[in-house]
């Protein structure tokens, strides 16, 4: 069976390249069919799902991952429901029920939308599609490196965003199947929504009390448990961006590359923009341009103004 995402573009920055004083790789993932790298873990997941029998669906995000479930199960000719935290918002919205999907609003954030998603997998006895803890899903994203080292470009930094983890864990995952170990990963998160920076800083997985970052897609109150583990077997530097950086990278970003993303994804590149300590030193480094499918030119004016960018 053929996968369902795309093997994706690896561009040299040139801005980012002359800012940094080094080689700077973009893993073009915003260009997926759904907008984000979730496609690649997701549609492992329910491609896995569908071979063991499963006859439907249910996945609960509000965001790109539910847009991921929602675009594999139509591919796959899977029924799918979604259920989302009520403050997701109405472009998502339409963009699930886009691909077919029902969707239900369930609960203030994605833990109480998890919650009903599990309820509901076990009475219609579908297939539940974790949006990041599941090692289907890491699988699914490890393909993210082999691309980049058949493309035949090995970097000695690499730089992502960190939400609840997946990417995370899927991304170290191929970087040892390649034999990168040596290379460390800048783990990046905005103010707000900085549980895995907290969890490291402890010693041990923090719940956060609640989600204040416009970077919604970073969203997780608490990381896989696997991403905490990762940081004993590898160098993972966490580091906290202001929404404010991560918009302002975002803007920047469209300027130098002519593309959209989302401040979860500007969460990371703001780190390059303002040459963050971690990458310090580094000749070669890979930045994952994770994407999201949840941003328009109108929504990134609202960002603008409402981060003081």
């Amino acid at each position: 069976m053929n996968p369902l995402h795309h093997r994706t573009p690896l561009w040299e920055s040139r801005p980012l390249s002359a800012l940094l004083g080094a080689r700077v790789w973009l893993k073009l993932d915003a260009l997926q069919p759904t907008g984000s790298f979730k496609i690649r873990g997701v549609g492992h997941a329910c491609q896995s799902a569908l071979s063991k029998g499963a006859r439907a669906l249910v996945a609960s995000s509000g965001g790109n991952a539910g847009y991921a479930v929602a675009y594999a199960g139509r591919r796959l000719g899977l029924p799918v429901t979604v259920v989302v935290p009520e403050t997701t918002s109405s472009l998502m919205l339409e963009r699930l029920r886009g691909e077919g999907a029902a969707v239900i609003r369930q609960g203030a954030a994605w833990d109480d939308s998890h919650a009903l998603a599990l309820d509901l997998a076990r009475r219609q006895e579908a297939a539940y599609i974790h949006p990041f803890d599941d090692p289907k899903i890491w699988e699914g994203h490890a393909s993210l490196v082999r691309e980049v080292r058949e493309a035949g470009v090995k970097p000695d930094l690499v730089v992502l965003a960190v939400g609840g983890g997946g990417l995370l864990c899927g991304v170290l995952q191929g970087m040892h199947r390649e034999g990168w170990k040596e290379a460390p990963v800048c783990a990046v998160e905005t103010e707000g929504a900085d549980s895995f920076s907290r969890s490291v800083q402890a010693g041990r997985l923090v719940t956060l009390p609640g989600i204040a970052s416009l970077a919604t897609s970073l969203g997780a109150r608490r990381v896989a448990s696997r991403a905490l583990a990762w940081t004993e077997s590898h160098r993972v530097l966490p580091w906290v961006v202001s929404d404010r950086d991560a918009v302002g990278a975002v803007l920047r970003f469209a300027d130098d590359h002519r593309m959209l993303v989302e401040p979860a994804c500007g969460a990371a590149l703001a780190a390059v923009y303002d040459r963050a300590e971690p990458l310090g030193g580094a000749e070669t480094v890979l930045v994952v341009v994770c994407g999201g499918a949840g941003v328009t030119r109108k929504l990134l004016e609202e960002w603008r103004v409402e981060s003081g960018e």
